[in-house]
């Protein structure tokens, strides 16, 4: 990458990131702060209250990158952050769920990943772009890896209230970013040349692809999964006598140990063009996290060292799958990229609120084994339809 296009890879994988951490920062604790508030008792209410902020982002994901192409990414960038703000601000200033819930709402309505990946786009050259994508991929593991362990000692010290304080201030942050270092794009809303494709015939044939609908069906499963985990995960280690604000220890401890299985795989895959393959040993790795919590909860052996060592599998397969499936999205979809990380993002998003939503209701009815088959289920269902995933052609040398 040259200078400009690092400043603006680099920039806009920051606020995205943001975004992301809007949502993962509150997954440790939430369900955990949620028992001392109004109706916290309710696993349907508070799953919902987490999840929200997924769904109304599926709901402007699109409609939001078009108008990115009518009247510039960065005005939509900004507007979108500015939205973020908003919501937080009401989060922060009310100790009750359902005002939580309006907030996470809002915050979700800012919904400006599919302006941010088509920025990049814009501001990268064809050779580089698949590397700035992968960094988008990348900042999504990041912005999870530091909330789970940045989560515990922020609520312990400032609450839940100046968590969302925080994310309002990171947000103004992340403003002047898009503001004032993100180059500028040019308007790409013009008349269609003839024999160029409509957006709507281009998102015909992005849903179309059966490689694209694979890795849409993997990535709502993925988040879904998570949600629902991140459901249980905390009340599990409180059982086992760790408090919350010491959670960080078990989350840094195995996410540290999975970087150093996950990161020699991803680059031996990427040299031998095995994308696709690592992609299925991934889900095999989430797929056995998700039956080895279900095995230890129904034979009653939990401690903390079985679950930090079912959260180990869990995050090697995580952090390579948020690593890889953008990447892919943006090498399959070809010249429909815009539409194809559009789609993906969209179905990112409801994933997050049916992991929320289903999760809590599930949760709430069975308890937390249910959880467990549930996402078993699930994952065993995305390895089902990723197993005749193509290899990628290789990388052209330039």
């Amino acid at each position: 990458m040259n200078s400009s296009e690092l400043r603006a890879s680099l920039s806009l994988s920051g606020i995205f990131a943001l975004r992301m951490l809007g949502l993962f920062l509150i997954l440790p604790i939430f369900s955990l702060h949620a028992h001392g508030l109004p109706n916290g008792e309710n696993a349907l209410l508070v799953g919902t209250t987490i999840g929200i902020y997924g769904m109304v982002q599926a709901f402007f994901h699109i409609p939001l990158g078009i108008l990115s192409d009518r009247v510039g990414r960065r005005i939509v960038v900004i507007g979108g952050l500015g939205l973020f703000v908003l919501g937080a601000i009401i989060a922060a200033s009310h100790d009750d769920l359902y005002w939580i819930l309006i907030g996470r709402a809002i915050q979700g309505a800012g919904a400006i990943s599919a302006a941010i990946t088509a920025w990049v786009a814009d501001l990268t050259r064809e050779e580089i772009r698949t590397r700035a994508m992968a960094l988008i991929g990348g900042s999504i593991a990041i912005s999870f890896a530091i909330s789970i362990v940045i989560a515990a000692p922020l609520y312990k010290s400032l609450g839940m209230p100046g968590i969302f304080w925080m994310m309002a201030l990171l947000g103004v942050v992340a403003i002047l970013v898009a503001w004032k270092v993100v180059p500028s794009a040019p308007l790409t809303f013009a008349p269609q040349p003839a024999g160029t494709s409509s957006n709507l015939s281009r998102f015909k044939k992005v849903l179309k692809d059966p490689e694209l609908f694979r890795l849409n069906i993997g990535v709502l499963i993925l988040h879904a999964s998570q949600v629902a985990l991140f459901l249980v995960i905390p009340s599990m280690l409180v059982s086992n006598d760790l408090a919350s604000s010491d959670h960080w220890k078990v989350y840094l401890s195995v996410l540290i140990a999975s970087i150093f299985v996950m990161a020699p795989m991803l680059m031996r895959a990427e040299k031998q063009n095995r994308l696709a393959f690592l992609l299925k040993v991934s889900v095999v790795f989430m797929l056995l996290a998700q039956t080895y919590f279900g095995v230890i909860i129904f034979g009653n052996y939990q401690n903390i060292w079985t679950i930090s060592f079912g959260l180990f599998l869990f995050f090697i397969g995580f952090n390579l799958l948020e690593s890889l499936q953008p990447s892919l999205v943006s090498r399959f979809a070809g010249d429909n990229r815009g539409a194809g990380l559009g789609v993906y993002n969209t179905t990112m998003s409801i994933g997050l609120f049916l992991g929320g939503i289903i999760g809590g209701a599930v949760y709430g009815a069975f308890g937390s084994l249910a959880i467990f088959e549930l996402d078993s289920v699930l994952l065993l269902v995305w390895l089902i339809i990723a197993a005749k995933m193509s290899e990628l052609p290789p990388k052209v040398k330039n």
